[in-house]
């Protein structure tokens, strides 16, 4: 090609051309450095327009290449710029303030050193007391042997480069000096002493950095820049060689590229080789103990670069099924603590700018590699049109230089895919890596606002019936944002919410290569139809009105889907929260509706959410074909002519661009959803906290010696105080699902106050809180705890709330800490041992604790058990009874090294023997010396002698308050104690003894033996073990104690067909036949499309079909599935495509118009099939869709019906969380996620049978090659497969603990933060996550390995098929080829992408298939034998006839009752009684059919109760347990929940209750008067009563009435036990049952309420038969008969008189012990006498 330059420069330039004649770059810019040798400017400006306008990437490709001296200036100008920029970063200036501020950002969030320093302070906080501390950092050990030769050979070899290129400088410019070359440029003399000077830089910067062993990363560019310029130089030097048959350089030259490329390599080779990271001391600790460390941070950087660290976890999941243990830990960097300590620095306005900086530098990575991603996505096209028009331009006897370009353009397009791999999986490492941090840092700040803001538990609504259906459906959207967020909703916020926006840092990349790819699309688009181009673009603007209808309403539809699973959550939290009352009350079918009535509010969101997302799809799935359609009208209005060329490159790049825009509709639905989520937990996030005085996160950590005012205990400056109230904005809402369309709002009310509080309490002393009945007591403790909200306070709280919480303080005197213990009235218990609890985080001490054991005599109950102190407490403590409960809880406040002891009532959950002992040995004794302690009793009398200081509560204000010697003086002491007294005789038997208490936990072990023991847990060392956790354990039990809650199981192995049918039953086959149908269909329409295109080209003039169909190869995708990244995924399809002009493809029809004079009919006719495929994509969306909900509306209603319908055993041995993980995480899965994978799946082995067929049909040869292609896929899928799913199913299982903890820790939220516990919750809640987050990360960094390997296995493979089509020669074969293979490799790839997905999503499937198995009570109603409407009748001659019955908890195991038998009549009172483990409970329950008689039978009123159902029976016996619950929604719905009672009915049973009973005496004598004389109307209907978890109450009876439409918080946690236990009977009343069993109240309710309770079931239970499991042997001593147990067997049977009158009889030897004997003989005999 003739040099037009030298028609401008002539003569001038003739050394430029000498030296760089084959350059375009260098022609332009060259001379502008030299324009002093130009004649004119204007020659210059000439020169610079013809150079520009002739460069193109071609022919700078081939030309500049072939120049060793461009080669060495582009090399040596880029490592010299390279060195420079080193240089200066390297340099310790200070820049600019703006500067840095700039760039502060863009550092690592958290690197691996500074986690490892907040792990050491974090180990160092966590010592047990008095433990020495260890240094934070450890010395570093000596460099290794490899440290040193590494250094010396990177040394080394890069200054013998050096010398030996500055030797090359000197020869030239002494050969230059000696004879002068007209040739040779200074610029030529120059670069050789240049390249010395990077190479002496590489030198001097290996040497100094001794002995660091990490990689030198501005070395390996520099290196890398010279190892690719040699080996061009290669290449170069092959190429001539080969094509021109040029000589080889001469030996010496060719000795120095070896030498250069060797060096090069090596050094590579050595840097590739270095670690990332160092392991610390305590990583090498780890690992030398047997753990796992996660290999990225310490790798070689070959090891990162080829994600190779991930291999070791794959063959380990490959060679077994995955345990914990075999799970590498987390980085520190990813570990949920450091991470959010580190989160929380970056304080932002809004929660999404805390979170964009903390992750701007992943982002900002992720967005520049995903740059280059798209550029090499682009550039394999590119290459494949240029192989292709290579090919068709060479003659027919062509020689090897012109096969030549072709092979280059194959390599270039294999290098391009290959780049694309690895920067796929890098751009997708650091958007993964933002993404688990996110998730983590959401997580815990949620934990952790959990534990900092208010107690809003027993706050209830009230309904507001004005709002318009409008407004409703705007709140709809709004409720999510509510305050006072209860469990539910929270669990929903961390289990769902979080996921979902950590889910958009991963995504993140959509939002850079979609606008990118449609920028590159449309410049192209603009190269070839000029403005015409952007007239197509016009229909996405005058879609956009729609498309932001549609957005706005993804909003609405998102907010109003997240309230309904929030409600949905709270409805099912208290369905399994309270199911054992509601399987008492045979409640099951009311509170299965009311589920479903919630998920079906649910489910109506979910289909406005799928009717949405289709109209989004549709838009956007048209937007490409009109786009199109409209370019291609206005380019033809415009006069053009819609060429062959013009045509198929435009429709290709449009077809290009349905890849992004398919994706942006996808995009914006999951930023949409994220954006609620986020506004969810910002709202959450604000919430009002306690203050800073009552939560350790805020106060100030001092670690001096108390002073008195640091040990000051009370409340100052007549602090007035209200019980907490959500605060809501108006326009937001609370949504309350009632089973109708639409959701009620509701506000809060608050009653109680206390006011005027003015009171220290003696340090050091035992201070006496006292008074009626609800007058404030525990009230005020909880004022002083800071968990009520101050109304009138001086200043800031903390002045007038003295409240110490000081754990670091030590008193040196006495050893204690300067902090509180605490121990609630109704006692909360973790799911742990009792001797956890007991320690509660405090170190273990042999002495102490065996000490607090016997001072709270406990050492009998833990005789009794199997594992003593070891022995598990359930959830709730359902396995210990209400008094060994309260001890317990009291232990726990005894054994803690505080200074201060806060008791509310313990001593009313015991006898009068256990209380004295309990004050002898707790109050009084050595554990309590020198301890503030402040005591709510209402046993004055007993505790006054070793009382200084009492308080006397009334009304809400402090009535009398001083010293116990004040007072006896002013003879007030005397008035209070006789109050006292009033409140106590009534109730008081004294009978209890501490082995009476332990009767429930003796059921519990019966039941136990009954379940074989769980496996053991494997144990392995944890990495971030906590040194406070350790320590607290205390010393090794003998044998391994017996687990109540089992682990939770996972399925192993591949997913089992069972599942997969199980779903597609559920959905329905017909619903699957369709799809299929339309999947199969859509791929017909992509071959009539293809077929189409070949019609519409035979139809120019000359056959230009093998252009077409090869240049629709190279740009055309497939927009079946948006999944996919690739552009080829429908090629395969194309070699189906004949390649002659035969008419026979549309026979019938006539010969079509020429496509030159009518090119808009084949237009139209492609825009047709295009709108047709959308409607078919639609439909297939619209049929899926429908089957997914059809599908997960089934299986929740089977998992709910048979969660519910399990025994009672699998509620006592599951914590709830686990249950409430099945019915959250994995029902969102089976409602969204899965369908689109079964739908995706189904598409891509559609794509991948059309395209074997393709492969082996039109090219038989490259079967073999495809077979051996497929057998790699296999075997890289296959580890991943195997691994993958033991990953998601261990993170499903480790995901449950966390919420089942949560829940735990919500319940007992007071408590623990009265013990100042909150950093240990924390801590576990952060090993918690790590567990569930390491096998979330493990599983994305083996899909991100098997990304890579996929990637460079396609793209190795293409470029094998392509020099395969390349030795035939032929254009039209050898684009089949290249493209069939890239269809084939890719379908391969997506296939076995989405069967693993596939297989991911169903694990959801299996977990909820899992409790569709569980076993079953025996049927609810059994229609031939319906018991009668009068059953049971009272007119009975024998009510209930128990006939040898003999119960066992399995067939394997001993009898628990042994031939039972006796009869009972009508209207009796029997009481039953026993020693621990006698049977009384299981009694009580076979009489409800909870175990059924494995011999014998039992008999109501003439009927077996083996032959009826479960409903049948207990809805017609009615038991009152223990601990009465209550449901949210009104006191009706609780009374009386299916309708069948009048409102008057209601009401006369609340009234016969006494629920609004009368004053009590003590506050009819009372000096001060009450300040609430009067009721406001508004508060007329609301609960007089609010209790907080922790059993705190806010009752008044004087100024509120409870009514039918008063409101019940869920639990009824706003009103007292006694209360509940009130309204529990008010139920029982209600439903006049003949058969009433009640298991008698514990003492733990005050004395007033037990009396009530007594007169109640005296009065108006004289018509039932009244069976008492007793505890309390005053309670039943004046029934009509009593059964005595013992050991299985009745021992005893007959009336209290003649069983006390029997001489060695059991029940006279109980009442002999209890120490009131003459008294309890003196009331059976007076009921003798009456009777």
């Amino acid at each position: 090609m003739e040099d037009t330059s030298q028609l401008v420069l002539n003569h001038h330039l003739p050394k430029l051309e000498t030296i760089c004649q084959a350059s375009p770059l260098v022609r332009i810019f060259v001379p502008v450095a030299i324009s002093n040798n130009l004649q004119t400017f204007s020659n210059l400006s000439l020169y610079l327009k013809l150079h520009i306008r002739s460069f193109n990437l071609s022919h700078w490709l081939i030309q500049d290449i072939q120049s060793p001296c461009i080669r060495q200036l582009y090399a040596t100008s880029l490592a010299a710029v390279l060195v420079f920029i080193f240089t200066v970063y390297s340099l310790p200036i200070r820049y600019p303030s703006w500067l840095r501020a700039l760039f502060n950002p863009f550092k690592t969030f958290l690197t691996v050193e500074d986690a490892e320093e907040f792990i050491a302070q974090a180990e160092q906080a966590g010592l047990p007391d008095g433990a020495k501390p260890t240094p934070t950092s450890e010395p570093e050990p000596a460099p290794s042997y490899g440290v040193l030769w590494r250094t010396i050979i990177l040394t080394s070899f890069s200054l013998l480069e050096s010398l030996a290129w500055l030797a090359l400088g000197s020869y030239r410019a002494y050969t230059f000096s000696k004879t002068p070359t007209p040739e040779i440029l200074p610029v030529h003399i120059a670069l050789p002493f240049v390249t010395a000077l990077t190479w002496l830089y590489a030198s001097v910067k290996s040497f100094t950095r001794y002995p660091r062993p990490t990689p030198p990363y501005d070395l390996f560019t520099l290196f890398l820049v010279y190892f690719a310029a040699g080996s061009l130089d290669w290449a170069v030097l092959l190429y001539e060689k080969a094509t021109t048959g040029w000589p080889w350089p001469p030996p010496m030259v060719l000795a120095a590229m070896a030498w250069h490329s060797i060096t090069v390599l090596l050094l590579l080779i050595v840097v590739l080789g270095m670690p990332l990271g160092v392991e610390s001391a305590r990583v090498r600790r780890f690992k030398k103990d047997g753990g796992l460390v996660m290999e990225e941070d310490y790798t070689t950087l070959w090891g990162w670069i080829t994600f190779s660290w991930v291999i070791d976890i794959i063959d380990r999941g490959t060679e077994k099924d995955l345990e914990e243990k075999d799970v590498p830990e987390l980085s520190p960097s990813f570990q949920s603590k450091p991470l959010y300590q580190r989160f929380m620095e970056f304080q932002r306005s809004t929660l999404l700018r805390q979170m964009f900086w903390a992750n701007v530098l992943d982002l900002t990575l992720d967005f520049v590699l995903t740059f280059i991603s798209v550029i090499f996505s682009y550039s394999s096209p590119f290459f494949l049109k240029r192989i292709l028009d290579t090919i068709e331009s060479t003659p027919n006897n062509p020689s090897f230089h012109f096969r030549s370009r072709a092979y280059i353009y194959a390599l270039l397009m294999f290098l391009a895919s290959v780049g694309k791999a690895e920067a796929d999986v890098q751009h997708l490492w650091f958007g993964r890596r933002a993404s688990t941090r996110a998730r983590s840092e959401l997580m815990a700040h949620i934990y952790v606002k959990a534990l900092r803001r208010k107690d809003f538990s027993g706050v209830v609504g009230k309904e507001n019936e004005t709002k318009d259906k409008q407004q409703k459906i705007e709140d709809d959207g709004k409720g999510a944002n509510k305050a006072g967020a209860d469990t539910g909703k929270i669990v929903q916020l961390m289990a769902a919410d979080a996921n979902r926006i950590a889910n958009m840092f991963a995504s993140a990349y959509f939002i850079y290569s979609a606008p990118m790819e449609i920028v590159i699309a449309s410049v192209m688009l603009y190269q070839l139809l000029g403005w015409s181009a952007f007239a197509g673009f016009g229909v996405l603007v005058l879609a956009s009105p729609l498309n932001h209808l549609l957005s706005k309403r993804g909003v609405t539809i998102g907010r109003g889907l997240s309230a309904a699973r929030d409600k949905r959550m709270s409805v099912l939290n208290e369905l399994i929260g309270g199911i054992r009352f509601i399987k008492f009350f045979a409640w099951e079918p009311q509170w299965i509706k009311r589920t479903l009535d919630a998920r079906d509010y649910e489910l109506k969101w979910l289909i406005k959410d799928r009717i949405n997302s289709t109209l989004f799809s549709l838009l956007w799935a048209l937007a490409p074909t009109f786009v199109s359609i409209v370019s291609f009208l206005v380019y033809v209005w415009l006069g053009n002519e819609l060429s062959i060329a013009t045509a198929f490159t435009a429709i290709a790049l449009f077809n290009m661009l349905k890849m992004p825009l398919n994706i942006i509709p996808m995009f914006i639905v999951m930023l949409l959803q994220a954006g609620v989520s986020l506004d969810r937990i910002s709202v959450f996030l604000q919430e009002e906290e306690v203050s800073d005085y009552v939560s350790t996160f805020k106060r100030p950590v001092l670690t001096n010696p108390p002073t008195s005012d640091d040990t000051k205990i009370g409340i100052t400056g007549g602090a007035s105080f209200m019980w907490n109230k959500a605060k809501r904005k108006a326009s937001v809402p609370a949504i309350t699902v009632t089973g109708e369309d639409e959701p009620t709002t509701t506000v809060t009310e608050e009653q109680f106050e206390l006011r005027d509080v003015d009171v220290l309490f003696p340090v050091g002393k035992l201070t006496l809180v006292v008074g009626p009945t609800a007058s404030g007591k525990s009230a005020l403790l909880m004022a002083l705890l800071g968990e009520l909200t101050p109304l009138s306070l001086s200043g800031d709280s903390s002045s007038s709330v003295h409240l110490p919480k000081n754990p670091y303080q030590l008193e040196p005197s006495t050893g204690l800490h300067n902090c509180i213990s605490y121990c609630a009235q109704s006692p909360w218990l973790e799911h742990a041992t009792i001797r956890d609890n007991i320690l509660f985080y405090s170190p273990y001490e042999e002495e102490r604790y065996q000490e607090v054991i016997r001072a709270c005599a406990l050492q009998p109950d833990l005789d009794i058990l199997e594992d003593g102190d070891e022995t598990e407490i359930g959830a709730r403590g359902v396995s210990l009874s209400g008094g060994q409960k309260a001890r317990v809880a009291l232990a726990r406040a005894v054994y803690a090294r505080t200074k201060h002891v806060i008791l509310d009532d313990p001593l009313a959950a015991v006898d009068s023997h256990t209380a004295r002992h309990l004050y002898e040995n707790v109050l009084i004794g050595p554990l309590m010396k020198e301890r503030t302690c402040i005591l709510v009793t209402h046993h004055v009398d007993l505790v006054r002698p070793g009382a200084h200081y009492l308080v006397r509560m009334l009304d809400g204000r402090i009535d009398t308050k001083g010293s116990i010697s004040d007072l006896e003086e002013q003879g007030v002491l005397d008035m209070i104690i006789e109050d006292s007294e009033l409140e106590r005789k009534p109730t008081e038997d004294g009978t209890k003894t501490p082995s009476d208490d332990a009767e429930t936990v003796a059921e519990a072990v019966a039941e136990e033996k009954a379940a074989e023991a769980a496996p053991p847990a494997p144990d392995h060392t944890r990495l971030d073990t906590d040194a406070t956790a350790v320590a607290s354990q205390g010393p090794p039990s003998k044998r391994k104690a017996r687990k109540l809650v089992k682990d939770e199981e996972r399925a192993k192995g591949n997913v089992k067909w069972k599942i997969y049918r199980t779903y597609l039953d559920a959905a329905g086959w017909f619903t699957w036949i369709w799809l299929m149908i339309f999947v199969a269909g859509y791929q017909g329409i992509g071959i009539i499309e293809k077929l189409w295109i070949k019609v519409w080209g035979e139809h120019y003039h000359g056959n230009s079909t093998v252009f077409a169909s090869s240049l629709y190869s190279a740009y055309g995708i497939d927009h079946s599935d948006t999944t996919s990244h690739d552009l080829m995924s429908s090629s395969a399809l194309r070699g189906l495509l004949p390649d002659g002009k035969d008419n026979a493809l549309l026979p019938g029809i006539p010969e079509l118009p020429s496509a030159q004079e009518h090119p808009l009919f084949y237009v139209g006719v492609y825009a047709g099939i295009g709108v047709f495929a959308a409607l078919v994509s639609m439909s297939n969306s619209i049929v899926q869709y429908w089957g997914s909900y059809t599908a997960s509306k089934l299986l929740f209603k089977r998992l709910l019906d048979t969660v519910v319908g399990s025994p009672m055993r699998f509620f006592d041995t599951t914590p709830t969380g686990r249950i409430l993980n099945r019915f959250s995480k994995d029902v969102e899965t089976v409602d969204s996620s899965l369908s689109g994978s079964l739908r995706s799946t189904s598409s891509w082995v559609a794509t991948f049978i059309a395209s074997l067929l393709t492969v082996v049909v039109v090219l038989p040869q490259f079967f073999l090659p495809a077979c051996l292609i497929a057998y790699s896929y296999y075997r890289l899928s296959y580890g991943y497969i195997i691994t993958g799913r033991s990953l998601r199913r261990m993170e499903s299982t480790t995901r449950s603990p966390i919420f089942a903890a949560f829940g735990d820790m919500l319940e007992g939220l007071v408590t623990v933060r009265a013990f100042a516990k909150e950093e240990k919750f924390v801590d576990t809640t952060h090993r918690k996550i790590d567990l569930t987050t390491k096998m979330w990360y493990s599983f994305w960094m083996t899909n991100r390995w098997l990304l890579l390997c996929f990637d460079t296995l396609g793209a190795l493979s293409t470029l094998l098929a392509t020099l395969f089509a390349l030795s035939r020669l032929d254009a039209g074969l050898a684009g089949l080829t290249i493209t069939s293979a890239m269809a084939y490799t890719m379908s391969v790839y997506w296939t076995c992408r989405m069967i693993t997905q596939l297989e991911m999503d169903l694990n959801s499937v299996e977990r909820v298939v899992e409790y569709l198995d569980l076993p079953q009570e025996p049927a609810a109603i059994i229609e031939s034998n319906r018991v009668p409407a009068y059953w049971p009748s009272s007119e009975s001659n024998q009510l209930i006839v128990v006939e040898d019955l003999v119960i066992r908890y399995s067939p394997e195991l001993p009898a628990v009752l042994h031939d039972v038998s006796f009869q009972l009549k009508p209207k009796e009172r029997v009481g039953l009684l026993g020693r621990t483990g006698s049977g009384k409970s299981t009694l009580a329950m076979a009489l409800l059919r909870f175990v059924d008689p494995s011999s014998g039978k039992i008999i109501i009123d003439g009927i077996d109760i083996s032959t009826i159902g479960l409903h049948d029976l207990r809805s017609r016996v009615t038991i009152i347990p223990q601990d009465a619950v209550l449901f949210s929604g009104t006191m009706r719905e609780n009374l009386d929940p299916f309708n069948e009672h009048s409102d008057e009915e209601c009401l006369d049973a609340l009234e016969r209750v006494h629920i609004n009973g009368s004053t009590p005496a003590s506050r009819r004598t009372s000096r001060a008067p009450s300040i609430h004389g009067k009721v406001r109307p508004d508060e007329a209907e609301t609960a007089s009563v609010a209790t907080t978890k922790t059993g705190t109450t806010q009752y008044d009876d004087q100024k509120h009435a409870i009514g039918l439409e008063s409101k019940v918080s869920a639990g009824g946690t706003n009103f007292s036990q006694g209360q509940r236990q009130l309204i529990a009977m008010a139920r029982a009343l209600l439903r006049r049952s003949s058969v009433i069993i009640m298991d008698e109240a514990t003492s733990s309710i005050d004395f007033h309420t037990d009396a009530l309770v007594q007169r109640t079931i005296r009065e108006e239970f004289s018509n039932s038969l009244l069976i008492t499991i007793a505890h309390r042997i005053r309670t039943i001593i004046d029934y009509d008969r009593l059964i005595v147990l013992d050991q299985g067997r009745i021992v005893e049977f007959d009336t209290p008189l003649n069983l006390i009158q029997r001489e060695g009889g059991v029940f006279r030897g109980m009442c002999l012990k209890s120490g009131h004997f003459e008294e309890l003989l003196a009331t059976c005999s007076a009921k003798k006498l009456v009777g």
